[in-house]
């Protein structure tokens, strides 16, 4: 019961976090507030303590499964060349260095363990990142470098975690050679489990759709179970589970399952995700505000806690670490601009057209996060210098978004970020080609229902319907070569059901209170409306 009742706790400061950043006069970070809810919540004694174990299957997986199903293939393989430098290359660089950093800094702390550590300080955080800088404040192709970095970085990272983990606790011996086969091994074993399984779970869910789609309940959930069963199986067989939940969650992207599942459904899975990645991540940071007030006055883990080391040096050796992150990411960012430049001159990376300030905003938007923090708390407690590692973890992550708070606005202002009216001119264009093809199609249609001898219909009601739904279409190609006209027409047409739509709900409404028909129909009409409002206010 007093588990229940901490979940309970958790999640509705989670919600009140989102409205707490809005009715402040102020900007701060969603992360931010809610590592401040939860130091608050920490001051009241309130405490929760997850097994490491646990807390790694129950957040990571998810959460990697949710990035994948967002991420745009297509600008997945033309940025892949950026992102295996940032998320690959950089890792390991990072991991290395920084690991021997750490063990210089703390003799007491294996070299294992501090490899560990840099392992989890890898993995960069784009929702955080958001959640700073807000939407389109970074421009479109250095953004989504940066998610597809941070994408595979969370999965490069917690794979080097775990060989890392295993070396700690004497379950495997550093060799290098071995370790980058075993890295292969499990990240393509990884890989390959997350999208068979993947194929073969959409298939059956498919299969299911005829005989659910009119209780989008059941898809939704099973769909849920996916990133913590390929997870469990590919862990279970010896791959990285990681790597597996980012695969599925690509595989389902791509397969179409979702872009083919009735309306009601994609609609309550997109907001069901939505709503599950926010708990999810908002728990994580919560769960370091609560943390925190431990980890500061030294009772978080005592026994653990070298005593040889006072509390103003390892605060003294977050900020170096973090430094030491920053100038690591900002020279291995500038090598590959340099680089690209004399190696490769007839495709070179897109580095390569970054300025001085690109490359800072680029280093800065490097904060740590989520992943971070589930990370270093899935270290087993039985780690000597479990106790550092957690303090310097989440020191980093705080000074990472509060530096980024105030740098990333300063590095970004007055730069002419989005081109709102390019991006518009891409979308009229689309739905100008849209409405042509829908015209010839709704044409043939109509030929063919008034030369069929079969059909009931009418030749005068589908020469009418026919109409009037392509002369409302033939509007809209005029959205091609943008035509202000058609963009009025396109715009009023909109506005004008909308109110029709309110106008029928508020019909809908008096029927049912004047119990002139059934709370079936009503519950049926007004999904209907919800539906039918949801196209037009996400056509907008």
């Amino acid at each position: 019961m007093e588990l229940f009742s901490s979940i309970l706790i958790l999640i509705l400061l989670v919600s009140l976090s989102g409205v707490a950043v809005k009715l402040l006069p102020f900007q701060i970070p969603l992360p931010l507030m809610q590592i401040a809810l939860g130091c608050l919540l920490a001051a009241f004694g309130f405490y929760v303590e997850f097994d490491p174990e646990l807390f790694l299957v129950l957040f990571i997986p998810p959460l990697l499964f949710a990035d994948g199903r967002h991420t745009i293939l297509k600008d997945f393989v033309h940025n892949i060349r950026e992102m295996v430098g940032l998320a690959l290359v950089l890792v390991i660089i990072t991991v290395v260095a920084l690991g021997y950093l750490m063990h210089w800094l703390l003799p007491n702390v294996s070299l294992a363990a501090s490899f560990a550590l840099a392992a989890v300080l890898s993995p960069t955080d784009a929702v955080a990142l958001s959640g700073i800088v807000g939407k389109g404040r970074i421009e479109k192709n250095k953004m989504e470098i940066i998610e597809g970095e941070a994408l595979m970085n969370d999965a490069s990272g917690l794979v080097c975690l775990k060989f890392a983990i295993l070396i700690a606790v004497g379950q495997m011996e550093f060799n290098l050679f071995h370790i980058s086969l075993n890295f292969l091994f499990v990240a393509i074993g990884g890989l390959a489990t997350g999208f068979l399984v993947t194929w073969v779970y959409t298939r059956i869910l498919r299969k299911l759709n005829n005989l659910t789609s009119q209780d989008p309940a059941v898809q939704i959930v099973l769909l849920f179970l996916l990133p913590f069963a390929v997870y469990l199986i590919a862990e279970h067989i010896g791959f990285s589970g990681i790597l597996a939940a980012v695969s599925a969650g690509m595989t389902v992207n791509q397969s179409g399952m979702m872009r083919n599942a009735p309306l009601n459904i994609r609609l309550q899975s997109d907001s069901t995700w939505s709503m599950l990645t926010f708990v999810f991540n908002g728990f994580v940071f919560i769960l370091l505000g609560i943390q925190l007030p431990r980890i500061v006055s030294n009772t978080y883990l005592e026994n653990q806690r070298d005593s040889t080391i006072e509390l103003w040096e390892l605060a003294v050796i977050v900020v170096f670490v973090y430094l030491a992150l920053m100038g690591t990411r900002f020279l291995w960012l500038w090598l590959m601009k340099n680089l690209s430049e004399s190696i490769n001159r007839k495709r070179p990376l897109a580095f390569t057209k970054y300025s001085t300030r690109d490359l800072l905003i680029s280093t800065f938007a490097g904060v740590r996060g989520a992943i971070t923090l589930a990370g270093v708390l899935s270290i087993p407690i039985s780690i000597t210098g479990r106790y550092e590692l957690v303090f310097i973890a989440a020191g980093v992550i705080l000074i990472s978004l509060i530096t980024a708070v105030f740098v990333l606005p300063l590095l970004l202002g007055g730069k002419v970020i989005l081109d709102n009216s390019e991006s518009l001119r891409e979308e009229m264009y689309a739905k100008g080609i849209m409405a042509e093809e829908a015209i010839t199609s709704l044409e043939k249609m109509q030929a063919n229902l008034q030369e069929s001898t079969t059909h009931e219909i009418d030749n005068e009601i589908v020469k009418e319907v026919g109409s009037r739904v392509i002369s409302s279409l033939r509007r809209r190609t005029g959205l091609k070569n943008q035509e202000e006209k058609a963009l009025e027409a396109e715009n009023l047409e909109r506005r004008m059901r909308l109110v029709a739509i309110g106008a029928e709900r508020s019909a809908l409404y008096q029927l049912k209170a004047k119990k002139q028909i059934s709370d079936d129909i009503f519950e049926r009409l007004s999904y209907d409306l919800v539906l039918y409002e949801t196209m037009l206010a996400e056509d907008n």
